[in-house]
């Protein structure tokens, strides 16, 4: 697995590299769905530092299992309102806020902890009806000036996931619209009229477009298959 994180480290520094980016800028998180706690900690003890869960009940199995290792847990799946109490306990990121709702209970759970939680907002830039995520602009920037009043949520920036090509660069068109469009949050001023917000980060890009998904300003990348193989 060491050989795969390397290569995949690699190929990140040289995507950053070749379209004048610093590879510093530029975050792996290994998407451990499905895997058990032991490909977690073969990772961890391999330089893995930020993993991506998307079930809450598999996330607190493998956190309460590897609390010992020096990881940043990623809330990476479709989180449901009722199971935001968890998700607060457990992840530093969650990456898929995409209603009001989510966000209301989010700041509640966080309260109760008080704990400031940092979130991305899920944009469903393809418009699949398969995939979570806003798809209105003015619903995004309604949900991002009622979050500015929250005190228990922070956003960091925007998260999508486009449609699966066989040819990665059909995605870039999906990776640069997210990026005009966190750039648009900050022409309009929304992150200087709050503090809780920011357009710092932007997840976008897996497994077979990450290096496309650099290119268009991605500094989270989510890999699962090419760390840990094929899902069961």
């Amino acid at each position: 697995m060491k050989d795969r994180i390397d290569t995949i480290n690699k190929r990140i520094e040289e995507a950053a590299s070749t379209c004048g980016r610093d590879p510093e800028n530029v975050k792996l998180v290994a998407v451990g769905k499905t895997k058990p706690v032991e490909d977690i900690k073969e990772a961890a003890l391999a330089g893995i530092d930020v993993v991506g869960e998307n079930y809450i009940q598999e996330a607190r199995t493998k956190f309460e299992a590897l609390s010992s290792y020096e990881i940043s847990w990623h809330f990476i799946g479709h989180l449901q309102s009722n199971k935001a109490k968890y998700a607060v306990k457990i992840f530093d990121l969650i990456h898929t806020v995409d209603s009001l709702k989510l966000a209301y209970e989010i700041d509640k759970q966080a309260k109760k902890i008080d704990k400031i939680q940092d979130i991305l907002v899920q944009v469903n830039i393809s418009m699949e009806e398969s995939k979570s995520g806003i798809t209105d602009i003015r619903e995004l920037f309604d949900l991002l000036r009622t979050i500015g009043t929250m005190e228990n949520i922070s956003v960091k920036g925007l998260m999508t996931i486009p449609p699966y090509y066989n040819e990665p660069d059909k995605a870039r068109p999906f990776f640069r619209e997210l990026k005009k469009l966190a750039q648009k949050i900050v022409d309009d001023k929304i992150t200087d009229e709050f503090s809780n917000i920011s357009m710092d980060e932007l997840s976008m890009g897996m497994t077979g477009d990450f290096e496309i998904a650099i290119e268009e300003g991605a500094t989270l990348v989510r890999i699962g298959t090419a760390i840990f193989g094929t899902r069961l």
